[in-house]
Formats: C-alpha cells, sequence, structure tokens
C-alpha cells in the first residue's frame, strides 16, 4: 500500500502518490469581478512562463503514469493570456497530448472567446468548461471591475463555441439570490447550445464577505433538481449524475474507496499547492502559504512523495478519517474538500462543513426523500 496518510476505516491511503489532474494558472489576471470570488491576485497581469510550463510537462512525463493527466488551464481568466503566449506554452505538452499521456481542459467566462481561441481549442483537442451562473439578472454577479454585466459578453462566446462545433460543460454558482429559481436554471441550460452538462456549485465561503446559502434552500433547490430529472428533464446534472453513479456501484457492491487527487496546482510563477486549487495564493504563514514547492526546482512527484510532512496535508488526512469514522456520508461524499475546511474555520481537522452539509448531505436527503417520501424540510 502507498500513498499518503492512511483512512483506517478502510485500509486504504488518503491520498494518492500520482496525479491524473494538474491545474496550471497560465495568467493570475481576470477581466471579471465576481462577487463571490475568492482570488486575490486577480488584477495582477502575471503570466506564466515558458520555463514553468516545460517544468510541468517534465514532471508528467517522469511520473510515468498509466493514465492520461488532465492539464487544467484555470484561474484567473485563462483567456486573458495573449492568444500567442498561450500557444507557446502548450508547445510544451504537445509531445505528451499526440501519445495521450496529456489531455488539455480549460474553464473559462467566455466573454474573451473568439474565432482564434474556437481554433486553438479545436486544434489541441480541448475539453471546455463555462462559468456562467443563468440568464440576465441570474448572473447578477458575475459584472466586470466597472459593475457592469457580463451575462450578454457571455453568451457571445457561448455562441461562438456552438457555432464552431465545440461542445463544453458549465459551471453555475448557485447563490442566495438564486437559490430559488431551480426552474429557469434548469430551462435555460437545456436551451444552451452546446451545453453538455451543468455542475451546481453552491456558493462556498472563500473569503468574500457573503450570506451563506441556508441549507433549507439548498434542501428545495435539489429536490427540485430530482422532481425535474425524474419527469423526464434531458439536461445532464453533474451533481445528479454522481449521485447515481454512486447508487449503481453500491448496489453492486463497488464502494470507491480510491485515496484522493492531490490536485497540485501550478501558479504563473511555479509554486505548487496540493489539495485544493482554492488555496493558491493564499498567505497563511501558520501554513507555509500551502506551497509545497516548486516545479521549476524540482518535480511534483518530488514534492507529494514528502507531502506527509506538511501540516495542512496532515490536518486533512485526520479530518478524512473523522469522517470515515462518524459520518455517514463518507462513502459517497468521501470527505469533502482541504479548502472548504480552511476557508470555514482556519483549520484542516475539522470533521464537518457548511459545504458538505448543503453540496453533500442534502443533495441525498432531497433525493432519498422525493423516491422514497418522508417529508423532509419543508
Amino acid at each position: 500500500m502507498s500513498g499518503i496518510g492512511v483512512i483506517t476505516a478502510v485500509g486504504r491511503p488518503a491520498i494518492a502518490e500520482v496525479f491524473h489532474t494538474l491545474v496550471v494558472q497560465p495568467t493570475s489576471f481576470c477581466n471579471l469581478d465576481c462577487a463571490y470570488c475568492y482570488l486575490p491576485d486577480r488584477r495582477s497581469r502575471r503570466l506564466l512562463t515558458v520555463e514553468v510550463a516545460r517544468a510541468c510537462a517534465t514532471s508528467i512525463e517522469q511520473q510515468g503514469s498509466e493514465h492520461p493527466v488532465s492539464v487544467v488551464w484555470h484561474g484567473g481568466e485563462p483567456t486573458a493570456t495573449p492568444i500567442g503566449h498561450f500557444r507557446n506554452l502548450l508547445t510544451a505538452f504537445e509531445p505528451l497530448r499526440r501519445t495521450g499521456r496529456v489531455r488539455h481542459e480549460i474553464q473559462t467566462n467566455a466573454t474573451l472567446i473568439s474565432q482564434r481561441w474556437c481554433d486553438l481549442f479545436a486544434a489541441y483537442g480541448f475539453a471546455v468548461g463555462v462559468s456562467v451562473d443563468g440568464p440576465g439578472t441570474l448572473n447578477r454577479n458575475r459584472v466586470d471591475y466597472a459593475g457592469r454585466q457580463t451575462a450578454d459578453r457571455t453568451m457571445r462566446g457561448v455562441q461562438m463555441l456552438a457555432d464552431a462545433g465545440l461542445e463544453y460543460s458549465v459551471i453555475c454558482v448557485v447563490t442566495p439570490e438564486t437559490i430559488d429559481h431551480a426552474d429557469d436554471l434548469i430551462d435555460f441550460f437545456t436551451d444552451l447550445p452546446g451545453c453538455q452538462s451543468v455542475g451546481f456549485n453552491i456558493e462556498e465561503q472563500e473569503g468574500a464577505a457573503r450570506q451563506p446559502v441556508t441549507e433549507e434552500a439548498v434542501y428545495r433547490f435539489w429536490r427540485r433538481l430530482v422532481q425535474r430529472r425524474t419527469a423526464g428533464s434531458g439536461l445532464r446534472i453533474r451533481d445528479l449524475d454522481r449521485l447515481a453513479d454512486y447508487l449503481t456501484g453500491a448496489r453492486a457492491g463497488h464502494v470507491d474507496h480510491t485515496p484522493h487527487e492531490p490536485i497540485p496546482t501550478v501558479s504563473w510563477d511555479g509554486q505548487v499547492v496540493l489539495l485544493s486549487p482554492e488555496l493558491l495564493g493564499i498567505t497563511d504563514p501558520e501554513y507555509g502559504d500551502f506551497i509545497a514547492g516548486n516545479v521549476v526546482e524540482e518535480p511534483i512527484t518530488a514534492m507529494i512523495g514528502r507531502a506527509g510532512g506538511l501540516r495542512y496535508v496532515t490536518e486533512f488526512v485526520t479530518a478524512l478519517n473523522e469522517c470515515a469514522d462518524r459520518c455517514g456520508f463518507y462513502d459517497f461524499c468521501r470527505g469533502g474538500q482541504a479548502g472548504n475546511r480552511y476557508f470555514e474555520h482556519g483549520t484542516l481537522t475539522v470533521r464537518e462543513t457548511n459545504f458538505c452539509r448543503t453540496t453533500r448531505q442534502a443533495l441525498v436527503r432531497a433525493t432519498a426523500d422525493h423516491l422514497t417520501p418522508t417529508g423532509g424540510p419543508a
């Protein structure tokens, strides 16, 4: 058995020693100023260097995994990177991509999408994710630095993707302002050209001073999504699909206890954090700013190999064991996310978070109450 730490209840490593997802920050800059955004340096126009990109590719190659690595270009806004520079960054990964060892993904607000970007996505086989929170005023939290609404700009970008024959998935942040608009959101994403699926992220507490979404409202939201699904809605919803996959596996006696992905995330200057991309750029001397090392100086596998000595990693393993020992949702939830523990509580040792209750537990309860009615919250 190899990996970082152990989940005693299941006798498996807590965190894998290999990575299959590498998050890369091509620029720290974002052209939007979303009300709930947690990125501390989103006004800075710093760019990932070709040297860092080459070091990332070398880390993937040296790892020698049998499975392809998803290189996820994310945060700030990747398409704010000059496209010529972005293409230079991709060059470092080409030998790996052409042999099937790397695949590219990008998460974009779509406001800067042009035909040139569409051509690049097609040429390099990108899986595209679009961030949009709904139609018109339901997208109200996604504004630019002048406070102007951006829904129309995003829709222009979405239409360009669709016209280019590029399918995409969507991430929608569900906020206190939109939590009671489940039907409007389902109808919007169902009709969105080129949209293949949507994932609903209940707004998390990640530094922005905002009121949380209530558990009762979240329960109603998930239950309405389940009702629409069982009534015949064809919209693919990531969250419902994950639960359905879990239930199918559990009925067959196949509960997934594979270790957590270490999710190395690389900043524009090569600094690497583990476990949660949201920790990148966070300053906290108690946790050494969550830095595991610099990819220009050493391979990522070396950082993961000694990650058991990092305070935030050991705290996360401790919390996962608490979840496995004491929480009835563990087999589905798998212990939640590292970043949510830190942003909600300032430590990673806590067992349960608001994220657990709203994104995992409320979903399970709403589904169970719909399929076997027991009343549930009003």
